[in-house]
């Protein structure tokens, strides 16, 4: 099994550092950056789990839970990862490092 150590550590860094933002940053886009992510993380975590099935969308609850919302959706990839095609792992921690870098 692949080692998703990379994307878990990126991951709690970047949310963590969501949950210390106020929310006038929130609601400035970081939230909606965030969203944007573990909306990507859920397609593609579906896509490897459940091959030809049509994905289903992360809905919006708010931009206080978008950290968890990420968490979730990128620890669900982590798990799913190890079967997925090889640079797979190493794109979604460029990523989720993409987005820490724009807030």
């Amino acid at each position: 099994m692949l080692d998703t150590t990379p994307l878990l550590t990126a991951l709690e860094r970047l949310t963590d550092r969501l949950r210390a933002l106020p929310e006038s940053r929130l609601r400035r886009g970081a939230a909606a950056e965030a969203l944007a992510l573990a909306r990507e993380f859920a397609l593609r975590a579906q896509r490897i789990e459940f091959p030809g099935r049509q994905p289903a969308e992360l809905r919006d609850a708010g931009v206080f839970a978008v950290a968890d919302q990420l968490a979730v959706a990128g620890r669900d990839l982590a798990l799913v990862i190890g079967t997925a095609p090889s640079g797979s792992l190493d794109e979604a921690v460029a990523l989720v490092e993409a987005v820490e870098k724009r807030l």
